[in-house]
């Protein structure tokens, strides 16, 4: 092709030459251009999905701290739940409340218990004694009254002990010390010894018997006020404790009243057997005394029978001497 006929042909197409140029570039940029389009949008994306789920993020945020609220105050309140079980003793039995106990009331409890022990124990050991002093007084008022002299009854008694026995015995120790003054004296003077060593010896055995009776009576006495000092240290405390908690809930202060009552129920058990115990034995003991009077007094007309025996062994040689003067004159 010549010259004339190349600018001939770009001549005549100019317009189509700078289009077809123009559409080649555009068709290499598009791929690029695409490419920033995508990693424009890509942030905008993330920052509209940010900006859509963070109220999502919030209200689930809220409602974990609304979830957690819930469980912040449970647990609070079971850790004043068991801090208020803490202070409250979990037993509530007699043993239980004594040793939950202030040391005083401790004390007091400890005192009566020991102070019922003795009670029952003098109970035991008192009624055997009495018992024994019954039976051994009885088989000497059967001697003393079957007996028809002082000298028959220390025979049946020789092998017997007991206050019965011993008021024989006396009485003839007594009758053997006077034997030579009979027959110079009158008998009014050994019968009023008689009756002054018997008394002795018979106050002697009330005295024995009554022995260890009178703590009974100091127990019976003192045990319920005892207590009563115990109920109350025992609600003052409750009441100190009251104004330290602060509080008036009957769930904390009726330990510490329980607790003082029973130091009050301890108490009225120590007292109230003693009492009845000391009367029982008091009756005992009168009665006692009244049967060791019987024995004093079948004593005194053994020894009054034989002083007359005695008199009339005295007059019957006299009465058979003059009677034999007589018939001699």
């Amino acid at each position: 092709m010549s010259q004339a006929q190349r600018n001939a042909c770009l001549g005549g197409h100019p317009q189509q030459l700078v289009k077809s140029l123009l559409l080649s570039l555009l068709l290499l940029a598009l791929p690029t251009f695409g490419t920033l389009a995508v990693a424009q949008e890509a942030p905008a994306q993330s920052i509209g999905t940010g900006s859509q789920s963070s109220p999502a993020t919030l209200d689930g945020e809220v409602g974990m701290a609304n979830s957690s609220q819930p469980s912040r105050s449970d647990e609070s309140v079971v850790a004043a739940t068991e801090e208020r079980d803490g202070t409250l003793p979990h037993d509530l039995s007699p043993w239980g409340m004594f040793m939950a106990a202030d040391w005083v009331v401790k004390a007091v409890m400890i005192g009566l218990a020991f102070a019922s022990f003795v009670t029952w124990t003098v109970w035991i050991a008192k009624s055997l004694e009495i018992a024994g002093a019954k039976m051994r007084l009885r088989t000497a008022l059967r001697a003393i009254y079957d007996a028809a002299s002082l000298v028959d009854a220390a025979r049946r008694l020789e092998s017997r002990s007991g206050t019965g026995p011993s008021l024989v015995r006396a009485a003839v120790e007594e009758v053997a010390i006077s034997d030579r003054a009979l027959d110079h004296v009158a008998a009014d003077g050994l019968k009023e010894r008689i009756a002054s060593r018997l008394s002795r010896i018979q106050a002697q055995a009330g005295r024995r018997l009554m022995r260890g009776t009178g703590i009974l009576a100091t127990i019976g006495s003192t045990a319920p006020f005892v207590g009563l000092f115990g109920t109350v240290w025992g609600i003052m405390n409750a009441f100190i404790g009251i104004s330290e908690a602060q509080t008036t809930n009957l769930a904390i202060v009726a330990p510490g009243i329980a607790e003082a009552l029973l130091a009050t129920a301890i108490g009225l058990v120590a007292a109230i057997p003693a009492v009845m115990i000391y009367n029982f034995f008091a009756r005992s003991i009168t009665g006692y005394r009244q049967a060791l009077g019987d024995a004093v007094a079948g004593i005194e007309r053994l020894v009054s029978r034989d002083i007359d025996f005695r008199g009339l062994e005295r007059q019957s040689p006299r009465r058979e001497a003059v009677g034999l003067t007589a018939a001699a004159e």
